[in-house]
């Protein structure tokens, strides 16, 4: 049987537990210092307010002087959920289409990791907040959720069309006012164009009937040519 030395093991065995103890440290420190600073990371959207009216109309307290809240008709609640979804599906829009951008700016390393790190906070921000709206519509009623988002989509959509033609309207409106405008400038040329041409035909001279040349017929031959004298015999 062979001895081991453990006297010859042990400062090894300590190295080795002073580099792991390093690297834990290490670890979570690092950790520590990642999760302070995305803390400090601006957030990628600005605050939820349909999400803020939403849980003020669900936990309302009751006014001073009442024991009982004042009890809020389920379908204003419904309603303000609806908004809610509506809100999350903007924004849902708003980072799929930021999404591909961002990666390739990464990428490319025109932006730095903290803008990455808002925008993962804020993928991961909206995946909660879908689960809580979905669990939210299944307790108002049951299988909403399901079909919340569906509802909370074409809402959106139409919201979207609406601002369309509310902008093509006010364009229409300010594309006639321009025209109107521009008819009215080339009508007053056009008609001072006219003033100039009548008053230059205006002054030019007048011709007299005296100054018209006239034809004077010269001394007319008679039919026959001129006659021959008769010589004499």
């Amino acid at each position: 049987m062979f001895g081991i030395n453990w006297r010859g093991l042990l400062l090894p065995l300590a190295y080795l537990a002073v580099l792991a103890g390093t690297f834990v440290t290490f670890s979570t420190v690092y950790r520590r210092r990642k999760a302070l600073q995305s803390a400090n990371l601006a957030p990628w959207f600005g605050p939820h307010l349909q999400r803020n009216i939403y849980l003020s109309l669900l936990h309302m307290e009751p006014e001073e002087g009442s024991e009982k809240a004042p009890r809020i008709p389920d379908s204003v609640i419904r309603a303000a959920l609806l908004r809610r979804a509506v809100e999350d599906i903007n924004r849902i829009i708003q980072i799929r289409t930021a999404k591909a951008a961002c990666s390739s700016l990464l990428q490319r390393g025109s932006v730095g990791d903290d803008l990455w790190q808002r925008f993962q906070r804020a993928e991961k921000e909206m995946e909660d907040e879908l689960r809580d709206v979905v669990m939210e519509a299944n307790a108002l009623v049951p299988g909403w959720g399901q079909i919340i988002f569906q509802s909370a989509n074409e809402i959106a959509a139409n919201k979207v069309l609406r601002d369309r033609l509310d902008e093509i309207e006010a364009q229409a409106d300010k594309e006639k006012e321009w025209w109107e405008k521009r008819r009215a400038t080339i009508q007053t040329e056009f008609m001072k164009e006219l003033d100039t041409e009548s008053e230059k035909s205006n002054t030019r001279p007048s011709t007299s009937s005296a100054d018209e040349p006239v034809l004077v017929d010269g001394p007319s031959t008679p039919q026959g040519g001129p006659r021959k004298r008769k010589g004499k015999k």
